[in-house]
């Protein structure tokens, strides 16, 4: 059967608009299209009754809320979410691509000792309370303007700041939250030093850290209450930062170090239609080869899993098992006693790119952590200890997620992108992965590579996988993303929060 150039059947009697298709306009020889169908949308092939699920990829994404005949569009106006979809779908066997013969590579990193590697020589001025966070931001920018050029080791000085730490309790969720992932940060192999400053009177005391910071990182600690207030606290800050600076400049040099210290935090941002067929995919291909060389990658945002959790199943163990359905559970518990649904979640511009529900935008999402097995679950921000392809419990809201994905250990941020999203989360070097060439030339300078070369041939998945994984070897070796070059990072720090403010 001709195909239309600018029409890709995605089976189950869909298919998707690689470019703006006219009312009228063939799709193929027997067929035109009923609707203007614009770029990213879906599009029927096939007819569906009221009522019918209506699947992509073999997988249920919602069911046809009015008749569909061949030919027209199809999105939110005749295709509805139907939670009961999403306990519907069975597991999914592994792939048997974890059993292929692992592959030694190598990048050049900071090597921390204990089995830590750095992928960036930051040092890391961090708030315990949001009274404090002036005091870093002014700390960090001074450092960067007046000590950095000393001392060509350094990547630079990056402030950690929040709007927490008080009128909170100290016993909650929330306040244990924050201090775990504060700990995370502290700890972090990218920072080769770390300075903590509090105000004095917080909920969040600054003792809390004193065992903080034993795995190589050279810690020191200002209340600001006790330095003599805002100015003369820079000040001693920036005296202290000196001898420092000079310690770790001198001690500090990229070395070649086992790929298997890698840990990529999975993220994706403004998705399109063509992020689940291009972008994500591809980086899947990429996350086996990082599996495969003993490396580490964390799959998050729960809440954008929904209805394709059992494709992470295949092959996870019974524990890891219950304890992902158990998470996906609270999300659904946690929603409903919010007065919400999870389908809230794709947002307009989701929309506008051509994803209808969130079990389409779930599909897509999934498809990031490629085909090995998932080796198990952990909770927001807690440090993760295995290898392999794992899942942290996160919300979907990106700097939300990445932020415990660091905490959690992430040396490298991958974040794909549709509609183009604009990230970095310091101290882990951020690159976003482009769904279509469009995008990529449209935002080229903050877009880091095009996986739209999937969509018109230029490369298969395989090669543009291995294309990832290679960029992903580069950046842990100390070749900028984009958004390190726009200065991104000092703003995207956010733990999650609970409770009430008090």
């Amino acid at each position: 059967m001709r195909i239309s150039q600018k029409l890709m059947p995605l089976g189950d009697g869909l298919g998707i608009a690689l470019a703006r298709i006219e009312k009228g306009e063939p799709l193929t020889a027997d067929l035109n299209a009923v609707d203007r169908i614009l770029k990213g949308h879906k599009v029927a092939l096939l007819p569906f009754k009221a009522g019918e699920v209506i699947k992509k990829f073999q997988r249920p994404i919602g069911v046809a809320s009015a008749d569909i005949v061949p030919g027209q569009w199809v999105h939110d106006h005749n295709l509805a979410f139907d939670d009961s979809l999403a306990s519907a779908m069975g597991e999914i066997a592994p792939s048997t691509s974890q059993k292929m013969q692992s592959q030694k590579h190598s990048f050049q990193g900071f090597d921390r000792g204990k089995g830590r590697v750095g992928t960036r020589n930051y040092v890391g001025i961090i708030s315990t309370v949001n009274c404090s966070g002036t005091v870093c931001r002014i700390v960090a920018e001074r450092a960067n303007k007046e000590l950095l050029a000393e001392f060509p080791n350094i990547d630079g000085f990056v402030p950690i700041v929040h709007q927490s730490g008080c009128g909170m309790a100290n016993y909650d969720m929330s306040f244990d939250l924050l201090q775990r992932t504060l700990k995370g940060y502290i700890d972090h192999p990218n920072f080769g030093a770390v300075m903590v400053i509090g105000l004095g009177c917080e909920v969040n005391q600054i003792g809390a850290y004193a065992k903080a910071g034993q795995n190589g990182e050279q810690l020191t600690y200002f209340n600001m209450q006790q330095t003599g207030g805002t100015a003369q606290t820079v000040e001693s800050a920036l005296k202290a930062l000196q001898p420092i600076c000079s310690n770790l400049n001198q001690n500090s040099n990229r070395t070649p170090c086992d790929a298997s210290h890698l840990m990529l935090g999975l993220q994706c941002g403004g998705s399109d239609g063509f992020s689940g067929i291009s972008a994500n995919p591809a980086l899947g291909k990429a996350v086996d080869l990082l599996v495969q060389a003993g490396g580490t990658a964390i799959l998050s945002e729960t809440p954008e899993i929904l209805g394709a959790e059992p494709l992470l199943l295949g092959g996870a163990s019974a524990e890891t098992k219950t304890k992902l359905m158990g998470c996906v559970k609270w999300w659904q518990d946690h929603a409903r006693e919010n007065s919400i649904s999870l389908d809230n979640n794709p947002s307009p511009g989701n929309k506008a790119g051509g994803l209808t529900t969130i079990l389409e935008k779930s599909l897509g999402a999934v498809s990031k952590a490629g085909t090995t097995p998932l080796n198990a679950y952990y909770d927001y921000a807690q440090q993760i200890t295995h290898k392999g392809l794992v899942f942290m419990d996160s919300p979907g809201y990106d700097p939300v997620s990445a932020t415990g994905q660091i905490a959690a250990g992430a040396n490298l941020i991958a974040f794909t992108t549709g509609r183009g999203s604009c990230f970095g989360a310091k101290p882990a070097p951020s690159f976003k992965l482009a769904s279509t060439s469009e995008l990529f030339t449209t935002m080229e300078g903050d877009m880091d590579l095009d996986c739209g070369t999937v969509l018109d041939g230029r490369q298969d998945f395989d090669e543009l996988g291995e294309e990832i994984f290679n960029a992903i070897l580069a950046y842990a070796s100390g070749q900028r993303t984009k958004s390190e070059l726009l200065g991104y990072g000092d703003d995207e720090f956010i733990p999650w929060r609970f409770g009430a403010v008090l």
